[in-house]
């Protein structure tokens, strides 16, 4: 007779509140390290006690879990509850805080503005911004790489999302926002987001500057909100025009303090995260010859005039971008989610009030999925197709990014840009390992490059 008995989740014994939150400060400053290590002693699902003891997290990585927990219903995984450390940087109203009827609500709205003959306006914005920032680029230049991939991705927020040109309005949110997104850029500054008890208001605080720039950031929105409403125009493609001029099943627009919350969301989501990935992308070109080689061939092949969506449509670009996100994803894990219901993902029986964390980053690692996975190797993309549990960079199910085939689209562009009319090398031979920027993983401020070439022109 075959046992139905539910399986026992592996996990480090119980431990003093002390031993637990030395844990947690080890995820802080070195997360992937961490994670390996526990899914070493513990294999691919595990469970861990929370700092505070009062609730348990289970870390899930195969496929089959991953598929029980993007396909779960509503009542049974609350992923709204399970995101809200992120509360005081977007507001009550963002989309990832949403459940049910208003969460797909908004995902509703959300959605047009990043699919269709929408992305084919953005693709001029993202190549006038790359052309602009390497500008004065000449041979013997030396960048850092993620700083300047942070300026590139920024600006494009402003214009394709924002909707806001050069100006007095663009300067101040350029700077403001650099400023309160630097705030959590160091595993110090991540802290305030992880441990609540530290977010004091006092002024001369890092929590208390980041509420400052927070503040000047939201009344330079309400401003622009205000000014759109005022003063409607039709002919506007940018995102936040789209968003003004959509409307629920019931005809209801967003108010100013949900397109507020979502524009900052877009932000969060879509600047940092797009700028590691293309900082990774860069380094992973410049250093192996094989696939810089590889790459070059493809771009040559389309000429000098090649139309943004066709540059899209490159497959060994396809596979260098897909690569990147596989070997050092972004987001380290999807989306929490907790239990509100009993529920058996994978044969372990889960109450309510564990929380549930989809692991993309041990997902990306598994030997019987991704041989060689520490490897870089973008051909594994051509040889297959990998099912939405195995590869899941933009995490998965409801709650899979919204701005998934835009960021995309602008990797692709930004690096066909800087490839095709730069030669570069590494200014420092040292391998580049990950750190925690905020709630991400990024390449350290040392990766810096030189120019030692320039193909033809900037015609931007």
């Amino acid at each position: 007779m075959v046992s139905t008995s539910p399986r026992t989740l592996n996990g480090p014994p119980k431990t003093p509140t002390w031993q637990r939150r030395l844990w947690g400060l080890r995820f802080l400053f070195q997360p992937l390290e961490t994670i390996e290590a526990r899914s070493r002693a513990y294999g691919d699902d595990y469970r861990i006690s929370q700092p505070d003891a009062k609730t348990a997290m289970v870390y899930f990585s195969t496929p089959q879990a991953l598929e029980a927990i993007f396909t779960a219903r509503p009542e049974q995984l609350s992923a709204g509850r399970g995101n809200q450390i992120l509360k005081e940087l977007i507001g009550e109203h963002g989309i990832v805080l949403l459940e049910g009827s208003a969460h797909q609500r908004q995902r509703q709205l959300l959605m047009p503005p990043f699919h269709g003959d929408r992305m084919r306006s953005y693709g001029q914005v993202i190549q006038s911004i790359t052309g602009e920032v390497t500008r004065s680029w000449q041979s013997g230049t030396r960048f850092a790489v993620r700083p300047a991939m942070q300026s590139i991705s920024l600006q494009v927020i402003l214009r394709a999302v924002f909707g806001l040109e050069e100006g007095q309005r663009y300067e101040q949110l350029r700077l403001t926002l650099s400023r309160m997104l630097d705030g959590f850029g160091s595993p110090l500054g991540a802290m305030f987001l992880f441990y609540p008890f530290l977010q004091k208001e006092w002024g001369w605080t890092p929590w208390g500057k980041f509420l400052q720039r927070r503040q000047q950031v939201d009344d330079l929105l309400y401003a622009e909100i205000h000014d759109r409403r005022n003063n409607p125009d039709s002919g506007r493609t940018d995102i936040l025009a789209l968003l003004m001029a959509a409307r629920d099943a019931e005809g209801q627009p967003m108010s100013d303090g949900e397109l507020r919350d979502e524009l900052i969301t877009l932000l969060f989501a879509g600047h940092e995260t797009t700028a590691s990935a293309l900082a990774w992308a860069l380094y992973w070109i410049v250093s192996l010859p094989d696939a810089r080689t590889k790459l070059l061939a493809e771009m040559q092949a389309l000429g000098d005039d090649a139309d943004p969506m066709t540059i899209a449509r490159l497959p060994y670009l396809q596979a260098i971008c897909q690569e990147t996100l596989r070997l050092y994803p972004i987001a380290i894990s999807a989306f929490p989610r907790v239990v509100k219901q009993p529920i058996d993902i994978a044969g372990y029986s889960l109450e309510p009030g564990t929380v549930v964390m989809p692991s993309i980053y041990l997902a990306h690692h598994r030997e019987s999925v991704y041989p060689e996975p520490k490897q870089f190797r973008p051909e594994r993309f051509l040889e297959r197709q990998y099912s939405p549990y195995e590869y899941l960079p933009f995490g998965g199910g409801d709650r899979r990014c919204i701005g998934a085939a835009f960021a995309l689209f602008e990797m692709k562009l930004v690096l066909f840009q800087m490839v095709s009319r730069f030669q570069m090398s590494l200014v420092n031979a040292a391998p580049i390992r990950p750190i925690r920027r905020g709630l991400t993983v990024a390449p350290s401020d040392r990766l810096r490059m030189k120019v030692t070439g320039v193909r033809h022109a900037n015609k931007a």
